[in-house]
């Protein structure tokens, strides 16, 4: 298994373990078992029951948990550096040998049920899962992560240790830490940078450009939910870093982000409005969210039109592109004092590309961008016969 060492001077140490193996690992069959798992592997193994695994970590003060994506599972604890020793020995024990006891499986089943439930409820989440299944559709990227509360109640221990023998093996993993000094079993650890021949789980999606629709679907919700957007670029292609920063630009976090401005400050429109993209291993996609009163629905996306065609339309001023920058490396760097999920981010980029990506890589990234590689992206991405739109009403 790889290893990789963040140091740190802090009293916390923050230590987990990254399986390549996430939503897009299972097959038709399969779908929402590797969140099963995840939930699963935390409710007795060979040496701990349910409660002996709460107790081993949070007895401590520490904090034990786990998520899982489209592409990895991650389980990962914060404790005293004191500690990390205890920690380190309940992250390989859930991970490696979690027995998936059946009477756990049976309670477990109603609790990711109700999560299904949860998240069927606000459409504002909802959304984006749909949205990804209509960009993707037929490929194992676009299902929900979550699965269907009639395959998750359909799943057996035996389902969820198959899954684990198949995809959880040491080669598939990266145990992560981030301490002061890295010691397992007394000896000191080498440290190296390597990726692994890890299997394909499935064929890549087939084409990045896909044939514009708009999708209308009654929801019976009070607000109209909007999606629109289009697959767009994979983590290893240069060119996701032109579309960072016209993401940032158009609709980041800032309130001065453009769409912000258009279709909140300006009109009174919309509470909320925002864009998103993410880089998947070979492909990824790119999108735009905004809810609004029904009746607005198409004043608004005239209003996002002008936004995406201004930028297809007019380079950057050099004052606007030094602005941008400024402000997405300001962002940056505020981001980079949550230890926690910078360290994870590490962790999970290591896990797919065998590198470490810091929080200087990316702002050298973006110092390089003129104003002509984002107008390149945004004709490739933005024009009309590009996009896909998702209401529901």
């Amino acid at each position: 298994m790889r290893v990789l060492h963040l140091p740190s001077t802090s009293q916390v140490a923050y230590c987990g373990i990254a399986v390549h193996a996430g939503s897009r690992h299972e097959t038709p069959q399969q779908q929402g078992l590797a969140h099963f798992c995840e939930h699963l592997a935390f409710k007795g193994t060979e040496r701990r029951t349910a409660t002996q695994i709460i107790n081993a970590i949070e007895g401590l003060g520490g904090e034990l948990n786990a998520f899982t994506n489209k592409e990895d599972t991650v389980y990962y604890c914060a404790i005293e550096q004191r500690h990390l020793r205890r920690a380190l020995d309940v992250l390989q024990d859930i991970v490696f040998h979690s027995q998936y006891p059946e009477n756990e499986v049976e309670k477990e089943r109603e609790v990711v049920c109700d999560e299904i439930e949860s998240y069927e409820d606000t459409p504002a989440e909802l959304i984006y899962d749909d949205f990804e299944n209509i960009l993707f559709e037929g490929h194992p990227l676009g299902h929900n992560i979550l699965g269907t509360s009639e395959q998750v109640r359909s799943y057996t221990s035996a389902d969820a240790l198959r899954f684990r023998q198949k995809w959880y093996q040491p080669e598939n993993c990266v145990l992560f830490i981030s301490s002061s000094e890295l010691k397992v079993d007394g000896r000191k650890c080498k440290v190296e940078g390597r990726k692994e021949n890890i299997p394909a789980s499935d064929k890549s999606p087939s084409t990045l450009h896909l044939p514009p629709s708009t999708i209308t679907r009654n929801r019976g919700t009070h607000q109209a939910h909007v999606m629109v957007g289009t697959r767009a670029y994979a983590a290893g292609d240069e060119r996701r870093w032109a579309l960072y920063l016209l993401n940032n630009i158009l609709g980041g976090p800032a309130l001065n982000s453009r769409l912000s401005m258009a279709l909140r400050e300006r009109n009174a429109l919309v509470y909320t409005v925002d864009s998103s993209m993410v880089s998947y291993s070979d492909t990824g996609m790119w999108s735009i969210y905004f809810g609004c009163d029904p009746d607005d629905t198409k004043r608004c996306l005239r209003l996002v039109r002008q936004q995406l065609d201004r930028l297809i339309e007019k380079l950057l001023s050099e004052s606007q592109l030094r602005a941008a920058k400024r402000q997405l490396q300001g962002q940056l760097a505020i981001a980079a004092e949550n230890r926690e999920q910078t360290v994870l981010d590490c962790a999970r980029t290591f896990l797919h590309t065998g590198k470490i990506r810091t929080v200087n890589d990316v702002m050298a990234h973006i110092a390089t961008l003129t104003a002509a590689d984002l107008q390149q992206s945004a004709q490739e991405l933005f024009a009309p016969e590009r996009l896909t739109s998702l209401i529901y009403q």
